[in-house]
């Protein structure tokens, strides 16, 4: 509304220079706590969706560790251990040295999963900027009109 046009709430009383009425008072604070809400859930998409990533990263090194632990442990274990007979050693210490190769293998696979993890964080910078939202709504405090103010939005003091 240009300024010195009338506002129909205000009984026909011109706005001075500048001054906002209620109404547009709070539709602009709606609009800011809106934005800022907005803003804190895509700062929270943005941490989680890196430290999503990384788990089901860890997810897949995890899955490859287990189906190599599985599936191909028992095919190649025997194929490996009748080499190692071949060689010389006993069918008995042939097998026993395949199975440790193929749990350290294991082992390897599932540390490297862990460390995967262990990189995954919580999202920092959003949860203190919830933090420090909350603060200030839990201290903002409307301050009562003063008797001018109460007068001048009657209309009694022009």
């Amino acid at each position: 509304m240009p300024a010195g046009a009338a506002d129909p709430s205000s009984n026909g009383r011109a706005p001075y220079e500048g001054e906002r009425s209620v109404g547009q008072l709070f539709a602009a604070a709606t609009a800011d706590l809106s934005a800022l809400v907005h803003d804190e859930i895509a700062l929270a998409k943005a941490e989680i969706r890196a430290d999503v990533k990384r788990g089901v990263s860890g997810g897949v090194s995890l899955g490859v560790a287990g189906v190599v632990a599985l599936a191909a442990v028992p095919m190649l274990s025997a194929a490996a251990a009748f080499g190692i007979h071949a060689l010389g050693l006993s069918l008995g210490w042939s097998f026993l040295i395949v199975a440790g190769a193929y749990l350290l293998l294991a082992v390897l696979l599932g540390l490297l999963a862990l460390r995967s993890f262990k990189k995954i964080e919580k999202p920092v910078r959003t949860i203190e900027g919830a933090q420090k939202t909350a603060d200030v709504l839990k201290n903002a405090r409307p301050r009562p009109a003063t008797q001018e103010e109460i007068d001048r939005a009657l209309g009694r003091i022009p």
